[in-house]
């Protein structure tokens, strides 16, 4: 064994010895220490059976601030970033496992905001556990948009006056961690690594980057919020979001956290006050659907999954009055309001609306589905 395989070795065995003790010996890793480890994990330098103890003991035991930025850094060095040419994008992290309870509206919501003149991405992979539920990129692929385009075209995509948005896979910007998928498949249950990995920010602004996520249990907030601070984004707003995505429950109130100008704050939001009046929460899935796991879907359910997403937003996008352009409104007015694009939370709805209506989301949107 040479002196370098032996180094790789100690890493992998410190970190596993002082994470995986039990519940009341167990000890945590220091930021450089969890970074190491997951650098090995990401080049495959660790062993499989090695990288998925380190993961799931991290779990088992409760992943540290600092092993959460550990990790994350490991992944932005691993990362491929370009500064787009432009001066604010906003980030948007959705669950890259998808959504199985509802049809999310939150894959057009980049294209509504660049019609708003606020350049935006959202990111991801095809399919990933444990939910397993329709991504962003099933979606965008059903409309026959390129998904594999590299991190150079998703900028000038951002950057092109008439885009101003783009979808941009996890195999693109980081194919080490991409190529974790079946690891991650056998491990089964959520890791550190769905919580961080959406903020590898592959893409900035030249002056200031925004941050959107979303969550469904109450420790995450200031885990996004402290990450956010940490890695340089310059804003960041955590929703309470539909199976912890972007866009919360039409129906009732939700909490928000926010990070502006070094500051924290918190708040509940009413969709009333974006024009939004539903009782459902959000929009329903296909009765046939319903019910159904995401790791139990075959093929043709999936693409049936994901072109009912389609036509739901394109529907959204035309402008025809229903939850889905309410959810697409609801979630993009929240989001130009967080980046101080408009003076209140109605003044946003309608903005967004204007540009609805006007056809111009939709134009930005077709623009890509042409090229």
């Amino acid at each position: 064994m040479s002196s370098t395989e032996k180094t790789n070795n100690a890493i992998m065995r410190e970190a596993i010895q002082r994470i995986a003790t039990g519940p009341a010996l167990s000890k945590d890793l220091s930021a450089e220490q969890a970074e190491r480890a997951m650098q090995q994990v990401l080049s495959q330098r660790a062993d499989p059976v090695q990288a998925a103890i380190f993961l799931i003991a991290l779990r088992m035991k409760r992943e540290t601030d600092d092993e959460n930025i550990g990790v994350l850094r490991a992944i932005r060095q691993a990362t491929k970033h370009c500064v787009v040419d432009v001066d604010e994008v906003v980030d948007l992290f959705d669950p890259y496992n998808g959504y199985i309870r509802s049809l999310p509206m939150s894959p057009f919501i980049p294209c509504v905001l660049a019609a708003c003149g606020l350049p935006c991405y959202s990111h991801g992979v095809d399919r990933v556990g444990p939910k397993y539920g329709v991504s962003h990129e099933e979606v965008m692929a059903a409309a026959g948009i390129n998904v594999t385009i590299s991190v150079e075209a998703a900028a000038a995509n951002l950057a092109a006056a008439d885009i101003g948005w783009a979808y941009l896979s996890q195999s693109e910007f980081c194919p080490q961690l991409a190529d974790l998928s079946d690891l991650r498949h056998k491990m089964v249950k959520r890791s550190v690594l769905t919580t961080v990995e959406g903020l590898a920010g592959a893409l900035v602004g030249r002056q200031r980057t925004h941050l959107v996520t979303g969550y469904v249990h109450k420790a995450y907030p200031s885990i996004y919020l402290d990450l956010a601070r940490t890695v340089g984004y310059g804003s960041a707003l955590v929703i309470r979001g539909m199976e912890g995505g972007v866009v919360p429950s039409l129906r009732q109130s939700a909490r928000i956290h926010r990070l502006v100008d070094g500051e924290v704050s918190s708040l509940e939001i009413d969709p009333a006050d974006f024009a939004v009046e539903q009782t459902q929460r959000a929009v329903a899935l296909p009765t046939e659907l319903q019910g159904v796991k995401g790791a139990e879907l075959c093929a043709s359910q999936r693409r049936q999954l994901a072109e009912a997403v389609l036509a739901m937003g394109m529907m959204a996008l035309s402008g025809e009055r229903g939850i889905a352009r309410e959810a697409l409104i609801y979630g993009a007015a929240l989001m130009l309001w967080h980046c101080g694009k408009a003076v209140s939370h109605a003044a946003a709805a309608q903005q967004v609306a204007r540009v609805i209506d006007a056809g111009l989301a939709a134009a930005h949107f077709n623009v890509l589905r042409s090229i």
